[in-house]
């Protein structure tokens, strides 16, 4: 029998989906098992889940498509997976869980009793990275066990990326490309090597380098399904693994953009805007780019961190009725508020949303902000308000990255699952004053994962012939010059002057939040 198919395995914060991919891009077999319980909190801002968890999760999907699809599973060639990221896995000596793992949207912080060598404090303090050393180290998963669970710890021998556990159940080996390696670890994304222990960034986490995984090429085949895998998730054994890349890499890659001339926007539980490129420089201050689900290139990103967890959150929160209609018209809360999108103007009759729910590297002090009420706003107009910040605090971000790429952006690309909403793109396409188009798979971390196979087993020469074949754009938005217009001057007038006008009461309530043992979470 032929082979000329791939396996693609993406597990996302709220499922795992298993595909069967060709090579013109279309999913030939996909099952998918969601999570009842995504996480859970022993605490408030507490986001912990077994690892084991995800591997049980993607056994029910494999073994779902393997009794339907044995015969296309028996033409695949290679498999990948793709992977959320930030999210440790901690391994005692025989690879046996230690703990359950602190996933990505966890919010506790470390006091940082365990400090770093005075010399390197006063040098991050000259070149202004003080204050991002700091918030990173307190978001250091490693940092927090140490100070708070020191057994566990101790217990700990390696301490990996999500991603390499899975691996690991796979095909027997505890290690990935660095693409995987994203979150609170010792990398030199530039380099795609680990930092040695005594190298000034690589203190920052206190880990250890023999802790890390095993750093492969992106690209390589590194296993093969073992046996036990087989028995356990119903994938050939002996199918061979190839490296790729995370999930907002892969995604990139499945929506077509593969030069700094095309820009893509995930809106997902985190939104990010991002460019590829050969070219390497850091997207924000002190923010690394990092390597692409394929040889050669780098993805800058600026996230948003909790980006469009914040419809959830608004949903939950003031969208009693709309829970109703949506439970009778069998839809998500946010598609009934989707629906009303373009009955308030652009700009939100000057309500503006400062979407900073969760810290970020540049600005670890700020917080989320909304200004500009009066009576004629309603729930609908704030709902629309934190689409448009999101867009906003995204444009800001892209705005800086074709500043030093030196390259205009010909269009977007969006995916996700705000990408799912005509008025959502349309919106983007208005406040970011550029084209936008979308995918006409929405599965587009699956089919970048594809991709990315297809092009290290050489069925495809370049990334470019391979998207070409691959990647089919459907729908797209032209920019309302007239909403432009308006998107333009809120953004310059108003959106860029919030932060450095509240900056110093940022600080102000974060002190404040500290001082009354309020902040211990953020």
């Amino acid at each position: 029998m032929e082979k000329d198919l791939v396996l693609t395995i993406d597990f996302g914060t709220q499922s795992v989906r298993v595909s069967i991919i060709d090579r013109f891009g279309k999913f030939l077999a996909f099952e998918q098992a969601k999570y009842e319980k995504p996480y859970f909190s022993i605490k408030p801002g507490y986001c912990e889940q077994n690892p084991s968890f995800y591997y049980d999760k993607l056994c029910i999907a494999s073994k779902k498509l393997a009794s339907e699809h044995k015969d296309l599973l028996d033409r695949c060639m290679a498999m990948s997976l793709t992977c959320f990221r930030d999210t440790p896995v901690f391994l005692d000596e025989n690879y046996n869980i230690v703990r359950p793992s602190i996933v990505w949207l966890d919010q506790r912080q470390a006091k940082l009793e365990r400090k770093i060598p005075k010399l390197y404090n006063l040098i991050f303090d000259v070149i202004g990275m003080k204050e991002a050393i700091i918030l990173n180290r307190k978001r250091t998963p490693a940092l927090w066990i140490q100070e708070n669970e020191p057994e566990n710890w101790k217990k700990t021998k390696y301490y990996v990326p999500l991603s390499s556990y899975l691996n690991y159940r796979l095909i027997g080996v505890l290690g990935d490309g660095p693409s995987n390696m994203v979150g609170h670890f010792p990398i030199n994304f530039k380099k795609k090597k680990w930092y040695s222990k005594n190298a000034l960034k690589g203190c920052i986490f206190g880990i250890e380098p023999e802790k890390t995984p095993k750093l492969f090429k992106t690209g390589e085949i590194i296993g093969k399904i073992t046996p036990q895998a087989h028995y356990e998730t119903g994938l050939p054994e002996g199918l061979i693994f190839i490296t790729t890349g995370n999930d907002k890499a892969c995604e990139a890659l499945g929506c077509g953009a593969i030069n700094g001339k095309i820009g893509h926007i995930s809106y997902g539980t985190a939104s990010t805007v991002s460019l590829v490129s050969k070219k390497y420089f850091n997207p924000e201050p002190f923010l690394p780019a990092y390597p692409g689900c394929y040889e050669g290139v780098y993805n800058k990103e600026v996230q948003i961190y909790r980006g469009y967890w914040m419809l959830s959150w608004f949903s939950k929160e003031f969208a009693t009725n709309e829970s109703v209609e949506a439970e009778i018209e069998k839809m998500s809360v946010e598609e009934v508020l989707n629906k009303k999108l373009m009955d308030i103007p652009p700009g939100s009759n000057g309500l503006i949303v400062q979407p900073y729910w969760g810290p970020g590297l540049r600005r670890p002090l700020a917080k989320g902000a909304i200004i500009g009420f009066y009576d004629v706003h309603t729930k609908e107009h704030v709902y629309r308000a934190i689409i448009e910040g999101i867009a906003y605090a995204l444009k800001e971000g892209l705005d800086g990255m074709i500043k030093k790429s030196r390259e205009n952006i010909d269009f977007l690309v969006i995916s996700g699952g705000g990408s799912k909403s005509d008025a959502i793109c349309q919106i983007t396409a208005d406040i970011f004053n550029l084209p936008v188009k979308k995918p006409e798979n929405y599965e587009a971390s699956s089919l970048g994962c594809a991709i990315a196979l297809y092009k290290a087993l050489g069925i495809y020469k370049t990334i470019e012939d391979a998207t070409k074949n691959m990647v089919k754009l459907t729908k797209q938005f032209t920019p309302n010059k007239e909403a432009s217009k308006k998107y333009a001057y809120l953004f310059n007038n108003v959106y860029l002057k919030i932060y450095p006008a509240l900056s110093k009461s940022y600080k102000n309530l974060t002190e404040y939040l500290q001082i009354n043992n309020e902040g211990s979470v953020r």
